[in-house]
């Protein structure tokens, strides 16, 4: 059962200049006591309160607590007594329309006759980063290379013949940013190369 703890002889003023008594109250609640303050006006109105203030556990812990309030606390109080409630909408829950991400973009490798299977899929290295990709193929030999950009199609098998080992690389990274970031049929058409 609620009960006061300590009625103050002070007089608490609200910024609109209303004029209050503070006092002290508290009651048990569950396994500890919980208090709070309540503002009775001077004038003709409604009396107001704050949320709780304190927990405590035991009676004579809150009233501890209640005893050692300054004015200035109690000023503080009042101006949380009396702001307005705060609304919060609860955020209504929706649904995903997937269960999962969706498979990373992977083409298919078509290798030309007398080429072997690429010992690198340069797409599954691109989604670590371009840096990792060129550092990746940096470290494999010219054949293999030119076995990654045959088998994706990233040039003629005759281009990739007469090209440099450099040229491979630049080949792999431009044909995957044009898978990953696809172009318009304008950008297609403009002469590329290495």
């Amino acid at each position: 059962m609620a009960e006061v703890l300590v009625q103050f002889d002070a007089v608490v003023t609200a910024t609109d200049g209303r004029r209050f008594i503070p006092r002290a109250c508290g009651r048990p609640a569950g396994n500890v006591w919980e208090g709070w303050i309540e503002f009775v006006p001077t004038s003709p109105g409604a009396p107001v309160r704050t949320p709780r203030e304190t927990e405590q556990p035991n009676r004579n812990d809150l009233l501890y607590w209640a005893q050692g309030l300054t004015q200035v606390y109690l000023e503080g109080a009042l101006a949380r007594a009396l702001l307005e409630p705060v609304v919060i909408e609860r955020e209504r829950p929706v649904e995903p329309y997937f269960e999962a991400p969706a498979p990373p973009p992977v083409r298919q490798a078509t290798a030309p006759a007398g080429f072997t299977r690429p010992v690198l899929d340069p797409f599954s290295v691109a989604q670590q980063g371009e840096d990792i990709l060129v550092s990746e193929l940096g470290a494999l030999d010219t054949p293999r290379i030119r076995d990654i950009v045959l088998a994706y199609g990233f040039s003629t098998a005759e281009d990739a013949r007469l090209a440099t080992r450099e040229q491979l690389i630049a080949a792999v990274v431009a044909g995957v940013s044009r898978v990953r970031s696809p172009t318009t049929p304008e950008q297609e058409s403009q002469p590329g190369g290495y």
